[in-house]
């Protein structure tokens, strides 16, 4: 059946009331536009725990599902010396611990990684880099196309930065046509000042186009999907306002604590590590105005409209408008946890939130009026992300004579994880002689009908670094908007005279703080 035949059955099908038959969409229709350009990835910090978990295995699995170009280098980078064959090695147990290993193809696969230590502080330690991967380059015949990914401290970003421009790194066109790019993970900064210092100190030598700023959140399909189900459909996108929206809840909930990552932990908190790039990115997708056409800057210059509409917080009065907490001891799954404060590497005396709860208004036509409750924390009760869009109770109620006044107002959930689904309650008759109200719920899954290859976030961004398309990725302007927002809150919380009053605790496998139903209540 050819493509003409298909949208002819699907056709008849509608008019005949029957389901639509499933497609079979070709895998690289839907994984990728066109192939990347041949080129080498350079992992600096590739002997840490980032490149072990996500990096490789990501880029293994773009490897299986023939996504990586052809030819491709893995250059792992880091202080600890390593041979390349036991770069090989660790990058092979990675595999084995994520469950991904295929024996054959990792043969193959292997052959393009190589290891070269270096020191994040000599500049002659970087030139050796340049000198190694243009030896590579001839080698594999890469085509001197580089993919710089900072999976180091972010301490360290704009030294090291600075250092692959001196050693020449950054320079595009030396041979021709080829790029260069350097990809930075979050947190981008530590508010406005520093990361306008970040901004600055990346600019000294890679432009703005060589430049990604990555949000994983962005690349999850399910996140995706929000613009998707939005802008792709006529149904929903009229009621998408404060006409018919009572308020919109989005959560970002984690069972873990803080593992290992105790170091980062307490000097972020959680309002630097979710807030000033999850959950800003979240809300952005859910409130943002369609843009004129499905291109980066299109899309960014939409998000940017939502950041610039955030009522500003009265920081001398922020309990109506932001609950912090902290977990203590309490039980996950059956098994005993211990306290924030408990944890090692943990200040026993410690102050940083491990949990938030926002009210946020955005000042603008569509939205003025309606709250946005954004909340994130550790230890809670169960792992889930998710989008609650809560509509507005019926205007006039003709069954309040049979029923009673209250109808429960009809909801939509967008599932990110790890219930990847779409979710719309509305109100039915119970059967029955006597009228009787029942809420129904109908349900779409994400993967329904499909049963082709799924690219996790990693695969995505990784893929997307290589095409060059910033669609998934931060724009500087983007970033000053949101720590605009939050610099003044984290100031107020971190700066005042008792800042143990604003950081309430609260039992691990919970909510959170009880007080955050005060919070809902008031508008």
């Amino acid at each position: 059946m050819n493509n003409t035949d298909k949208t002819q059955s699907i056709d008849n099908a509608a008019i005949a009331g029957t389901s639509v038959p499933d497609l079979e969409i070709p895998f690289e229709s839907c994984v990728r536009d066109k192939n990347p350009d041949p080129c080498a990835i350079v992992i600096v910090g590739a002997s840490g725990d980032l490149t072990a978990r996500k990096i490789v295995p990501a880029l293994f699995n773009l490897y299986l599902n023939e996504g990586l170009p052809d030819p491709f280098l893995v250059v792992g980078c880091a202080r600890t010396k390593l041979s390349n064959q036991e770069f090989r090695d660790k990058m092979k147990n990675a595999l084995k611990t994520a469950n991904i290993l295929d024996d054959q193809k990792w043969q193959d696969f292997s052959e393009s990684l190589y290891y070269q230590a270096i020191d994040y502080g000599e500049l002659p330690s970087f030139k050796a880099l340049a000198r190694s991967l243009r030896e590579l380059d001839i080698k594999h015949d890469t085509g001197g196309n580089r993919v710089f990914y900072l999976a180091i401290p972010p301490s360290l970003y704009k030294s090291t930065a600075q250092m692959l421009g001196k050693a020449g790194l950054s320079t595009e066109g030396e041979k021709k046509n080829s790029w260069a790019k350097i990809v930075v993970e979050k947190p981008f900064g530590r508010d406005l000042d520093t990361a306008i210092d970040l901004d600055r100190s990346l600019h000294e030598h890679f432009q703005e186009h060589q430049i990604f700023r990555i949000d994983h959140y962005l690349a999850k399909e399910t996140v995706q999907n929000i613009l998707m189900f939005r802008f792709a459909n006529a149904i929903f996108e009229p009621i998408w306002n404060r006409q018919y929206i009572d308020h919109v809840s989005i959560t970002a909930a984690e069972t873990l604590g803080v593992e290992h990552r105790a170091g980062y932990y307490e000097q972020a908190g959680v309002l630097r590590d979710m807030f000033q790039n999850h959950m800003m990115q979240l809300l952005a997708l859910t409130a943002m105005d369609p843009p004129s056409l499905f291109e980066a800057d299109r899309v960014r210059d939409e998000k940017v409209k939502v950041y610039r509409t955030i009522r500003p917080f009265p920081t001398a009065d922020l309990k109506d408008y932001l609950v912090l907490g902290q977990y203590g001891a309490g039980t996950i799954d059956g098994k005993r946890v211990p306290a924030y404060r408990d944890e090692p590497g943990i200040n026993p005396e410690s102050l940083a939130p491990t949990f938030a709860m926002m009210k946020v208004f955005l000042d603008n036509w569509r939205w003025q009026g309606v709250p946005f409750y954004l909340t994130s924390g550790k230890r809670l009760a169960k792992k889930l992300t998710e989008i609650v869009i809560q509509f507005k109770e019926v205007p006039h109620s003709m069954f309040r004579r049979t029923l009673g006044e209250e109808i429960a107002a009809n909801r939509l959930i967008l599932g990110i994880y790890p219930d990847e689904k779409i979710s719309l309650t509305f109100q039915t008759k119970n059967p029955g002689a006597r009228v009787c109200l029942r809420s129904v719920t109908m349900d779409f899954h994400y993967n329904q009908s499909y049963t082709g290859p799924v690219l996790d976030a990693y695969e995505k961004v990784l893929l997307d670094v290589m095409l060059g398309d910033h669609m998934l990725f931060w724009r500087q302007d983007g970033v000053e908007r949101c720590w605009s927002f939050l610099t003044p809150i984290l100031k107020e919380c971190e700066t005042c005279k008792a800042p143990s009053e604003l950081l309430i605790p609260y039992e691990s496998g919970t909510w959170g703080p009880n007080i955050i139903r005060d919070l809902t209540k008031k508008r």
